[in-house]
This record gives structure tokens, C-alpha cells and sequence, in this order.
């Protein structure tokens, strides 16, 4: 009898470790496909690189399109300041967004970004971008948000991405969980630009 109840101490042991081990990973699951999608480009997630720096800058280019887009929690106009850029492949090229705070009070926004075809993510590169923090507008606030990045030339040389010649960029605004700053504003223009 005492035997039993040694093994079912060990299995009950087991049991609640295996079950911690599950709720830890559940918990650490969304940053860690993140982090993997950033260092892989999987899933259309841009890379997250240093710049270009001594890449050989290419006389081939590649048109890139900015795409914005707002949840609905959040009461923010959001837009590229230009919609499509022609870019050389292996240059660092800044481009910008706007977003317009429309509430009464403070709000603070997180944005997600992607590109398409997802294929072309890997050659994606952000040097730097809006998106890497929180960004915090006051009531009616407007700003101007950059983002730099790069196209590498080896997506020219790649079987399965050769023929791409345009990159849709595409950031959505989220209202950071938790923020309990602006009210929503009452006659809201869409974000989407």
C-alpha cells in the first residue's frame, strides 16, 4: 500500500510539472514566434537587421508599397505619408507614416507589421522603426513616423523570389491593453489609408 502511494506521489509530481511546464510556454509562445519570424522572415514578418552597411548597393530596384491600417479600439487616423517608393535593392531608404491622435485625452498605440508576398520577407530588413516601441500621442497630437529599411539583393538570385517586383509594407495599429487614456472619438475618419 505505501508503495502505491509513492507512485502516485511521483505521478501527481509529474503531473503539476507537466502542467507549470505547459502554462510557462503558453506564456512565452507569442514572444518567442515573434522573435523567430523576426530572425527568419517567416510568416511575412520583416527582419529586424542592422543596416545595409557594406551590402553592394544594386542597380536593380524594386517598388515598395506602404499600407496603414487602426483597429477600431483605437481612435487614431493612420497613413504613409507616401504610398509607394522605388527603391535600390541594398540601399537604406527612410519612408514615413502619420498618425493623427482624434480623442480628448492621451493614447498610447502598438503597431504589427507584416510584408507580401510573404516569400520576400527574409530580404525585408527594418533598421529602425516606429514599431519597435509604444508610441504615445496626446489629444489631437499629430506626428510623423519613420522607418528605415532595406531590400536585400539576393532576393534577385533566389529561385522563389526573383520575379518579385513590389513589396506591400503593412502596419496595424492596436490601442496598447490596458491604456486608459482618449475617449473614442465621436465622428472618427477611417485609418486606413
Amino acid at each position: 500500500m505505501a508503495g502505491n502511494r509513492s507512485k502516485n506521489r511521483a505521478f501527481a509530481v509529474t503531473l503539476f510539472a507537466v502542467a507549470g511546464a505547459m502554462v510557462g510556454l503558453t506564456f512565452a509562445s507569442a514572444p518567442l514566434y515573434r522573435l523567430f519570424c523576426q530572425v527568419t522572415g517567416f510568416g511575412g514578418i520583416p527582419r529586424v537587421g542592422a543596416a545595409a552597411g557594406t551590402m553592394t548597393v544594386s542597380e536593380q530596384t524594386i517598388t515598395v508599397f506602404f499600407d496603414a491600417n487602426v483597429n477600431e479600439s483605437l481612435p487614431w487616423r493612420f497613413r504613409p505619408v507616401q504610398r509607394r517608393m522605388r527603391v535600390r535593392a541594398g540601399e537604406t531608404v527612410l519612408a514615413f507614416y502619420r498618425a493623427s491622435n482624434l480623442s480628448q485625452g492621451p493614447v498610447t498605440g502598438t503597431a504589427t507589421f507584416n510584408v507580401t508576398p510573404y516569400k520576400a520577407a527574409p530580404y525585408f530588413s527594418k533598421v529602425d522603426c516606429f514599431c519597435f516601441t509604444e508610441q504615445r500621442l496626446e489629444a489631437g497630437q499629430v506626428v510623423e513616423m519613420p522607418v528605415s529599411f532595406f531590400v536585400d539583393p539576393a532576393i534577385f538570385s533566389d529561385p522563389d523570389t526573383r520575379e518579385v517586383r513590389s513589396i506591400t509594407l503593412s502596419y496595424t495599429f492596436f490601442r496598447v491593453p490596458g491604456d486608459g487614456g482618449g475617449e473614442r472619438a465621436s465622428a472618427r475618419t477611417p485609418g486606413s489609408g
